[in-house]
């Protein structure tokens, strides 16, 4: 079990670090002037590599996760509310990685409607992700 929940925290840490960089690339795509293509068409390749490999690296997070759920049993039964909260962020997360694809196909079709601005905090939300997830496992408040 120690072994899956090794690969488990490898594999998040690795799909966060992808979700933290990836909007990164966002807010510079909104900052490429119009006859800058070069620059926006580097950028839009870098987003597209990091999204497929960010992806790669959810899917052994979201299985080693359901592993340690559902196969030892980890966060069920009395007392393991704080499981429920987990999934429930974990679901948010999830969601993210989904708009963060979305957005990248609107950056690829040059249909971007988001400032910078907007994406600098947009980029700030798997980071509150991270932290509640982390002070539910380890603090397990309820």
């Amino acid at each position: 079990m120690l072994w899956i929940k090794s690969f488990h925290i490898v594999f998040i840490a690795s799909w966060f670090a992808g979700l933290f960089y990836l909007p990164r690339i966002f807010v510079n795509l909104a900052m490429v002037p119009p006859q800058s293509t070069a620059e926006r068409e580097r950028l839009i390749l870098m987003a597209r590599k990091l999204m497929r490999f960010t992806t790669v690296l959810a899917v052994p997070a979201i299985a080693l996760g359901l592993w340690l759920y559902l196969g030892y049993g980890i966060g069920r039964g009395p007392g393991s509310y704080w499981m429920h909260a987990k999934l429930a962020v974990v679901l948010l997360v999830i969601g993210y990685h989904h708009a963060c694809g979305r957005m990248l196909a609107k950056f690829v079709a040059n249909r971007n409607t988001r400032s910078h601005v907007w994406l600098r905090w947009f980029n700030e939300v798997p980071v509150l992700l991270l932290v509640a997830t982390v002070i539910l496992v380890v603090v397990k408040p309820f």
